[in-house]
């Protein structure tokens, strides 16, 4: 091989590294050792000439992207889930590399061939990647940019990290050294590799949004209960008792005041809070939740940032002896579950709400109408239908006529579009609707018929959520925005922009000042309804949240994604807790029991799920490091036929409400 070849060869490769000083020094010592100089040895010159051939080609990526697979997909089971953390990040920067040199043919073959390896966790990011077509599409495509202005954090043992560097040296993997060397950032731990394999904070994205979103978790956020509230005033209440009725009470606890609570509640509650009771030992249940209620109650008070509306006499002693007969829940005394069956819907219901006492339920529907089911009038002419034919379909509440030709529901029509959320007010007299024509509608319950439309969307409406207060509500939209509005305007109040994607949920804090969003860009915000500024980002979910819920006292958070996660999230610090491992689709919907021990969650695979919320919220950090006891307990798995769950909710008396559509390969 020539010299000048190979001095060519280097000249080009300090070019292409910017190294422009060293390269003038180079030309200009060769040009002057070059009748001198010794001629060089075979073996170096091929392997130059090997190099240089690589660092040009587009296989470089290919190949070394695959020996680094296949090298980690070999390792030691120890090491093994450690290990597989780095594919995802080598992946896309080997893709986008292709695409930014202009091999957009090479980059596509790369793509289709490795892209399987990743569709389970990434799904959404591949979608996206894969309308990169040229390298202008990188520089316009937001997602894309970021992730080339961004560094993957990994968090790996020592030595993983080490058996890394190893392979990659001995195999001469240079392009993917470089890769690895630009676009991650090791976290390296001593010891051995951690036992949580599934640890949400084990790859996370670094860079300019990643400190923005540091920087807004410094804020301070007030998320105790509002001063004055109904439960305060029980609370107060009670402990006027003398000691020698609190006494009478508890020990009458297993018989007397059961047979009080029970008919309260009518034919809904009565039953089923008698199984639970029944089931579980009183003496053990009244223990356990002497100290959630106190856990609640401990929770310190805030004043209100909106003006709040005031609460009827009627309603409110109606809210407080629910209150006094309320079933306190523990990981020893579960709730009862009515579960509310929509059939023969043909893939028409697009979501579902029940109000808190579940007398009424609502079914949003794609042909843009919203219907209501009064369940004492259907239970009514349920009974009478009984004496009918068989065959008569009046027990189905979708078919939407009963023998005698009368609705068993009330219609309400008005959107021109998919119906995709509803909502009741506290007390059941309203409702809201949002859907795809962008619009809100409020209906009255009372005299059947829609009040106002609320307009201000330019999109989508994909979620609409009544205040714990009634009066005001917040919405979110395919605009990328939520908003807040009060029911005596027609314009929000409030506009909430800040996220990247459509924002598929919202749900309010327990004492109004906040709402949170859950958004397809894989965030979670907390937003000051007095400011409209965003004063927390929770980053760690992996696919789009669909479902979200606040804890009674305000402290907590949970959220559900595409994927079936749940993550538990501590508003203070932004942190999250411990993610819930257990569903296998979709998590539709989220509820907290009314002192905040048990969790609930629906889901699209067709059960509904009841997790310990008090196990994880007192784990320490030595536990949790460890892996031992810092997982949110599954109390217990409820699974329907073929249904999978729209819409939970828990009464104000501790009865868990669910609702789905019955699919039909049931």
């Amino acid at each position: 091989m020539e010299e000048d070849e190979i001095a060519g060869y280097v000249t080009a490769y300090l070019k292409k590294k910017g190294f422009t000083q060293t390269e003038k020094i180079f030309q200009e010592e060769f040009q002057t050792n070059k009748t001198n100089s010794s001629p060089l040895e075979p073996d170096i010159a091929k392997h130059i000439l090997s190099f240089s051939q690589l660092e040009s080609g587009p296989a470089r990526f290919h190949d070394g992207y695959s020996r680094l697979r296949s090298w980690t997909h070999c390792s030691l089971d120890l090491y093994k889930h450690e290990l597989l953390r780095v594919l995802y990040p080598v992946f896309i920067h080997c893709f986008m590399d292709l695409v930014a040199k202009g091999h957009v043919q090479e980059a596509r073959h790369f793509f289709n061939t490795f892209r399987e390896d990743h569709e389970m966790m990434h799904l959404r990011d591949l979608q996206k990647l894969e309308g990169v077509l040229s390298p202008t599409h990188l520089e316009e495509m937001e997602f894309a940019h970021s992730l080339r202005q961004s560094k993957f954090n990994i968090k790996i043992c020592e030595y993983s990290y080490e058996l890394l560097l190893q392979h990659l040296h001995s195999t001469q993997s240079t392009t993917i050294l470089g890769i690895i060397n630009e676009h991650i950032n090791f976290q390296v731990t001593p010891g051995q590799p951690s036992s949580i394999v599934d640890d949400p904070e084990a790859v996370t994205l670094s860079g300019s949004s990643q400190d923005a979103a540091n920087q807004i978790n410094q804020k301070e956020i007030h998320w105790g209960l509002l001063e004055d509230s109904l439960e305060e005033r029980l609370e107060k209440a009670s402990s006027l008792l003398s000691d020698s009725e609190k006494g009478e009470g508890e020990a009458k606890e297993g018989e007397t005041e059961e047979n009080k609570k029970r008919p309260v509640e009518g034919g809904k509650q009565g039953a089923s809070i008698k199984k639970v009771k029944k089931d579980k030992g009183g003496s053990a249940t009244g223990k356990n939740t002497k100290a959630e209620v106190n856990t609640v109650s401990a929770a310190p008070r805030v004043k209100p940032e909106l003006p709040m509306p005031i609460i009827p006499t009627e309603v409110e002693q109606s809210i407080l002896e629910d209150l006094r007969n309320r079933v306190q829940l523990s990981s020893v005394a579960l709730p009862s579950v009515s579960f509310y069956t929509f059939l023969n819907t043909h893939n028409g219901l697009s979501c579902s709400s029940i109000s808190h006492d579940g007398s009424l339920v609502a079914g949003g529907f794609s042909d843009s109408s919203l219907k209501v089911w009064d369940m004492a009038k259907l239970g009514e002419q349920t009974a009478s239908s009984l004496s009918q034919d068989e065959n008569d379909t009046s027990q189905n509440p979708q078919m939407g006529q009963s023998g005698g030709g009368k609705r068993q529901y009330t219609l309400f029509q008005g959107h021109s579009g998919p119906v995709y959320a509803a909502s009741f007010s506290p007390v059941g007299e309203f409702i809201l609707s949002s859907s795809a024509d962008s619009t809100i509608r409020l209906w009255s319950t009372t005299y059947n018929a829609n009040l106002v439309c609320y307009k201000g969307h330019n999109y989508p409406v994909w979620d609409v959520q009544f205040s714990p207060v009634g009066h005001y509500f917040a919405s979110s939209s395919h605009d990328r925005t939520a908003r807040i509005w009060s029911m005596e305007r027609i314009q929000p109040l409030r506009i909430m922009a800040g996220h990247l994607s459509d924002v598929d949920c919202v749900q309010w804090h327990a004492n109004c000042n906040y709402i949170a969003t859950g958004s397809s860009d894989k965030t979670v915000r907390l937003w000051d309804v007095q400011s409209g500024e965003c004063v927390r980002v929770f980053v760690g979910h992996r696919s789009m949240i669909l479902s979200l819920a606040m804890s009674p006292d305000g402290r907590y958070m949970a959220s559900g994604d595409e994927d079936g996660t749940i993550m538990m999230w501590d508003l203070s610090s932004g942190r999250c807790l411990t993610p819930l491992i257990g569903h296998t689709s979709c998590v539709w919907s989220l509820a907290f029991s009314c002192e905040g021990s048990v969790l609930a969650s629906g889901s699209a695979d067709c059960s509904v799920k009841l997790w310990d919320v008090n196990t994880s919220t007192k784990v320490s950090r030595a536990e949790e490091k460890s892996g031992n006891a810092s997982r949110l307990r599954s109390l217990k798995t409820l699974p329907t036929k073929s249904t999978p769950v729209y819409a939970l909710r828990f009464s104000r008396r501790n009865l868990l409400f669910a609702a789905g559509a019955l699919a039909k390969n049931g």
